[in-house]
């Protein structure tokens, strides 16, 4: 089954051709950008007075609280084979990593 993502890494890569013999090509060098972000973060907290002078604190701290993939390579090394200038590089165009998913961590400070 070909993905909708596959298509367009296929669809992408054919608009790439081998720059002719001596020269550099055309391309901008921001012509590939990855997808957007969409990342929440958040703390949840309670403070605690001790005395007057002191404070306890316990936080809930999350990380990407909606768990949204955050992807964060793209492939954009265009290899050619050099007798056909056929793009032979088979993920070109396509997402490579992707950034840590929902984390979340708890602390305790104590505030003087």
């Amino acid at each position: 089954m070909v993905t909708s993502a596959q298509k367009a890494a296929a669809e992408a890569s054919s608009v790439f051709l081998m720059p002719a013999i001596g020269s550099v090509g055309n391309a901008a060098r921001t012509v590939l950008r990855g997808p957007g972000t969409n990342n929440w973060d958040t703390a949840i907290y309670k403070q605690f007075p001790i005395g007057d002078r002191f404070r306890l604190q316990f936080r809930w701290e999350l990380y990407n609280i909606f768990n949204h993939t955050q992807f964060t390579s793209v492939d954009t090394t265009a290899r050619y084979n050099p007798t056909t200038g056929a793009q032979i590089n088979p993920t070109f165009g396509q997402l490579t990593a992707a950034a840590n998913p929902r984390i979340m961590q708890f602390a305790l400070r104590f505030y003087f």
